[in-house]
């Protein structure tokens, strides 16, 4: 029981962590780099952004307002838990971007280094978020909405589709074209970084190994990598010997472990490395829900 209450303390605090490390990246990204150099970024905090410029409403507060229609058309679909945590990152990320980051400075320099700044900082902390299954709300749950019923698109290529729209209102809020440039250059910057990142937590490497001694380099993965391996018998059709095809999923740092120990056991054997973005089962994610 106690250990049971212990997971749960410790997951929630990990979530917390996430939530304050993330929404400080995203607040500084939004707050000091992209709203103080006059351009939007996609999204609602697009929508924030040029609101405040008009209005002087905190980015903040106008962001959870535009929140409310989005959550009620995506709750059925993302589902209950997600929609609390987000909730939480939400509060959390409003919190920093209108009374933490108003007392601090902000960038007035060159404008592409703000663009380019606006879109690492809010990219990162958009994919430590995801990565606690959560969300900073907006077209976030429209993105992961999308790619709950879509899975081989990208969050990176959906979001750089629904932010177009916002960048190109804040040229037109602005009234300056750098704006847009500024808001694209942004918006690539900040996918590419959560592509990266999020793919970095659960891309690996599935280990292809074609030998004469498949039960002993097996054996070895199994001890010293501590990875299963599936063998296949394999004929091979040039000199028609029979073979061991061994199939190992593993990370990117094991796969040259293991690639050690195949050569170590077999120094003819033909060894290839097929990356995947995620892996789900035994020592790996846990399979989606819906599935």
């Amino acid at each position: 029981m106690k250990t049971t209450a212990l997971k749960i303390v410790k997951k929630a605090g990990r979530a917390l962590l996430a939530d304050v490390i993330g929404g400080t990246l995203y607040a500084a990204g939004v707050y000091s780099f992209a709203s103080a150099a006059e351009f939007a970024p996609g999204g609602i905090a697009g929508l924030a952004v040029i609101l405040n410029h008009f209005t002087d409403l905190p980015i903040g507060l106008c962001t959870l307002a535009f929140n409310v229609p989005v959550i009620l058309l995506c709750f059925k679909t993302l589902g209950r838990t997600f929609f609390l945590r987000s909730l939480c990152t939400m509060a959390v990320s409003t919190i920093l971007m209108d009374f933490v980051f108003p007392l601090l400075p902000v960038y007035h320099g060159d404008a592409l280094m703000a663009a380019l700044f606006a879109g690492a900082l809010s990219g990162a902390g958009l994919a430590l978020i995801y990565a606690q299954d959560s969300s900073t709300g907006g077209t976030d749950f429209v993105i992961l909405s999308l790619r709950k019923k879509m899975p081989h698109l990208s969050i990176g290529t959906i979001s750089l589709v629904t932010d177009g729209v916002v960048i190109l209102l804040g040229g037109l809020a602005f009234g300056r074209i750098d704006a847009v440039l500024q808001g694209i250059v942004m918006t690539a910057v900040c996918t590419t970084i959560i592509d990266k990142i999020t793919y970095r937590f659960t891309a690996g490497q599935m280990v292809i190994i074609i030998t004469d001694k498949g039960d002993a380099i097996a054996r070895r993965i199994g001890e010293q990598v501590e990875r299963g391996v599936t063998a296949v018998d394999a004929v091979g059709t040039y000199t028609g010997a029979a073979r061991r095809m061994l199939l190992c999923a593993c990370s990117r740092a094991e796969a040259y472990r293991i690639r050690s120990i195949a050569y170590t056991e077999d120094r003819n054997a033909l060894v290839t490395f097929c990356p995947f973005d995620a892996a789900y089962g035994l020592g790996f994610q846990e399979p989606p829900k819906e599935a």
